[in-house]
């Protein structure tokens, strides 16, 4: 009989990929930009595009040498402001020249990077912050109201302000300060005293560097968890585990094979649309581009769908790291559909941080791409733990098979011991060189979380999944949005699978609510995002469940909405609906007293 401890997710690994990887090599993240810079000073690494009517599309590049100097210069910056090893220094950016600059420079410095999602609302932006005990904040100048506003209520001492237009392709930067400056809220006349300019840093401290010993035990990231479940936790990952995570999925992304003609990793471009403040779009993402020496089209805002497809028509990348959301939303662009804009540029396409619905795959795949993957990982996990293979099988609904040197179990519900048979669902546990050394000012959390076994450190990860014979794992819910219905255990992300399946449906979220009619039971009710132009109806979606789901498992409430809350990178906000639907029952029962 097959267990676990057969690890046969071996036999099924693609021929270029490794078992193991020991021994990682001991030097900081960074080591891999420096190695780089040195090899190829003058290629590209970073590509800012814009657009503006009748001009099209114009670019500005950074070279490998340029980024090295600068996060050089702005590092000395950091160090002559206080900066001491182990400090922690927020990010507050979205995708852009600068965010690299920055995060290269924090850990450069021996400082911890901890970046921050530049949208959220000042509560839960201040709440990170603070809980990060950051003394230093870099941003942007859209985003620096804000900041002095929540600064009061943070350990923030000094504020560092760029603006976006600073690698913005020169005529696109006249015409940016000309038309949308001050109109789109990016002018600043004045900083407040004590703040500074970034690029009057980069100019002070230009040709100097830090002299900090930064080890692979120490801390380099505090990545925050979506909080799809609860109150964001702050994983805390050390050098050498984004290191590990970094060249796990590099060697298991290896492109060269026959298969894709020759070509090198270095001739990759990166559609950059992942939010480099989350760990899939900054480890996956910008490290691994930087330490291949391959080229990063920077998308600041990765809900403008014209620019994205617009990006991907004119710069044609080769790598398209997304979630389900991004790659839905592009395959339902009209230039997607009507063929004017092709996938097939791509020759790795992965989709991670939510469950990837068949239907989003078999469209993308139609619109030219070789094979939409689908992985798995977590902030805990560095980024990736899992990954379907790049030229071997990739099983419908799997995340694939375990990364090198990842051990990984299915452990029972009840007791959260007990190794469940193969085929059996249960919580998902992992450990590997990649798991983070535990949670922020959180010793319970990270109790839970981190448990010692058989001489390993073992990450309980509150996903449902289960193992097929062969090494396959398949994610089947969130432990915590599991819901009981008539007594029998629904999975609600299946639910969601079988009804974005119908042709007109765009998006679709499933969750578990009180029952308004029988208390202390659930009821499943389910959000739906039509596609445009399209109309349906209740009993249309049931009549379409029928075929694929069980009595129970078909939700009987249904809502037609706009849109779904999501979280940055995609992440569907199943407790905002429910918390919709709790008030909306709320409100109809002061009306019926």
């Amino acid at each position: 009989m097959v267990t676990y401890l057969d690890r046969p997710w071996l036999k099924h690994y693609d021929p270029h990929v490794p078992q193991s990887l020991e021994p990682y090599p001991d030097v900081p993240v960074y080591h891999y930009l420096q190695e780089t810079a040195t090899q190829y000073p003058n290629d590209t690494v970073l590509i800012t595009p814009a657009r503006f009517p009748l001009v099209g599309y114009q670019s500005h590049t950074v070279a490998y040498q340029q980024l090295d100097s600068w996060s050089d210069a702005l590092a000395a910056a950091l160090v002559d402001l206080g900066l001491k090893k182990g400090d922690r220094v927020a990010i507050v950016m979205p995708n852009c020249v600068q965010f690299a600059i920055a995060y290269f420079a924090i850990l450069k410095a021996g400082g911890v990077v901890a970046a921050t999602n530049p949208t959220y609302p000042p509560a839960r932006m201040a709440y990170q912050i603070n809980d990060c005990d950051a003394e230093i904040i870099i941003t942007l100048t859209l985003f620096y109201k804000r900041i002095k506003e929540i600064q009061p209520k943070t350990k923030a001492k000094h504020v560092i302000v760029a603006n976006i237009k600073e690698y913005l392709p020169p005529l696109v930067r006249v015409l940016f300060s000309l038309t949308r400056e001050k109109k789109d809220g990016h002018y600043i006349e004045q900083l407040a005293q004590g703040d500074m300019w970034f690029q009057e840093l980069l100019q002070q401290f230009a040709g100097q560097k830090v002299q900090v010993e930064v080890t692979p035990k120490d801390l380099a990231l505090f990545q925050y968890t979506g909080g799809t479940t609860g109150v964001s936790k702050g994983a805390m990952l050390t050098h050498r585990a984004l290191v590990a995570n970094m060249l796990q999925i590099m060697a298991w992304s290896s492109i060269e094979h026959e298969q894709f003609g020759g070509m090198q990793r270095k001739d990759l471009i990166y559609l950059g649309v992942l939010p480099m403040f989350h760990v899939f779009g900054l480890v996956v993402m910008l490290t691994q581009a930087a330490a291949s020496g391959s080229k990063i089209v920077l998308v600041a805002n990765p809900r403008d769908t014209d620019n994205v497809v617009g990006i991907i028509g004119y710069f044609k990348p080769n790598v398209f790291l997304g979630v389900p959301a991004m790659f839905n939303a592009v395959v339902n662009h009209p230039d997607v559909k009507s063929g004017k804009v092709s996938m097939e540029s791509f020759v790795i396409s992965t989709s991670g941080a939510a469950p990837l619905p068949p239907a989003v795959k078999r469209a993308y795949e139609s619109a030219g791409a070789p094979r939409l993957n689908e992985g798995y990982g977590m902030s805990e996990t560095s980024a990736a733990s899992h990954s379907n293979p790049l030229i071997g099988e990739a099983r419908p609904n799997s995340v694939g098979m375990p990364l090198p040197d990842m051990d990984v179990r299915i452990v029972s519900l009840e007791d959260g011991e007990t190794d469940m048979p193969v085929g059996e669902v249960g919580e998902i546990v992992m450990s590997g060189p990649n798991i983070m050394s535990g949670y922020h000012g959180m010793p319970t959390e990270t109790a839970n979380a981190l448990r010692e076994k058989d001489g390993k450190i073992w990450l309980y990860s509150g996903d449902i999944a289960y193992m097929d014979k062969d090494g396959y794992f398949y994610i089947v819910d969130r432990k915590k949005d599991m819901a009981l219905i008539g007594g029998y255990n629904v999975y609600p992300t299946a639910v969601e699978k079988a009804i974005k399946d119908h042709p007109a449906v765009l998006e679709v979220a499933v969750a578990a609510v009180p029952h308004p009619e029988k208390e202390g039971q659930e009821a499943l009710k389910a959000w739906v995002v039509l596609q445009p132009e399209e109309s349906l109806s209740e009993e249309a979606l049931i009549a379409h469940c029928e075929q694929y789901l069980a009595p129970y498992e078909i939700p009987r409430r249904w809502e037609f909405v706009d849109e779904i809350p999501k979280t940055a990178v995609g992440k569907t906000l199943r407790r905002e609906l429910v918390q919709r639907e709790l008030e909306a029952q709320e409100r109809a029962n002061k009306q019926d007293s």
